[in-house]
């Protein structure tokens, strides 16, 4: 019987882990798996117990790209009628916080699947990189556009333009990954801090994702006004009545997301 290529895992209170696992093809990211991607993560955003998810691989790897193999001989229509870009996009929508954990290799499709998500923790011998332009395309998942927002014009073009790979150590400079930890600890480390945000308000965090996310893609001016108004419908919450309370009273909150 064949095993699950992405198999969903509750490693803790509050925390849904999703794990590629396609060992024999270092989690290569064909079809299959990013329909399974996308399907775990519209029932964790349904599961109202879920409220922090994790991304990860292997040891090895995270995922060493997407699957050529398959790829190689689809034409432009085939391509287009595959809706990978859809997919792409309903996996950066998650309203839920989602943590990639990175270990071994993020190329390609792998670069661009941790950039999908909110925070990126990497192990210290990670490896990244867009390195399509060596088999005559380009990042086709939203490289061209995440990378250079989130490392700027120049290190964006050197990269994608090279294929060349880069460390952790240099993704962490860059401003790609959030945190570094030992190989070791990096699902640990993940799950932990999966753990804090799904004792934090889910309502407070749907809104500051959105508002970040609205950094990205408006004007200052419309960037500021969405962020008024999230704070505004958030005090007609009960979390921010539980949290405000729980301060003043010295005590720990309990948000229900209400």
């Amino acid at each position: 019987m064949t095993a699950p290529v992405v198999l969903v895992e509750r490693p803790a209170d509050g925390v849904g882990l999703i794990r590629i696992n396609r060992p024999e093809a270092r989690n290569a990211l064909n079809l299959e798996v990013r329909k399974c991607i996308v399907q775990a993560l519209s029932e964790m955003t349904d599961d109202a117990n879920t409220r922090a998810i994790v991304l990860t691989g292997s040891t090895k790897s995270f995922a060493a790209g997407a699957d050529i193999k398959e790829m190689a001989g689809v034409g432009t229509i085939e391509h287009l009628l595959r809706g990978t870009h859809k997919l792409w996009r309903a996996i950066s929508s998650c309203p839920k916080p989602v943590i990639a954990a990175v270990n071994g290799f993020a190329l390609g499709g792998g670069c661009e699947l941790a950039m999908t998500c909110d925070i990126i923790i990497a192990g210290e011998s990670a490896r990244f990189g867009q390195p399509e332009v060596k088999i005559g395309i380009i990042p086709g998942g939203g490289g061209t556009q995440r990378l250079t927002r989130a490392v700027g014009k120049y290190k964006a073009m050197r990269y994608i333009l090279t294929g060349d790979p880069f460390t952790a150590q240099e993704a962490y400079a860059m401003g790609l990954v959030s945190e570094l930890a030992p190989d070791s600890e990096v699902e640990k480390r993940a799950i932990t801090m999966a753990q804090q945000l799904a004792e934090l308000p889910p309502l407070a965090l749907l809104h500051a994702k959105e508002a970040v996310q609205a950094a990205l893609e408006t004007p200052l001016s419309a960037g500021l006004g969405f962020e008024t108004k999230a704070v505004q419908i958030l005090f007609s919450s009960q979390d921010q009545k539980e949290g405000m309370a729980a301060f003043i009273e010295k005590r720990k909150a309990k948000f229900q997301g209400k």
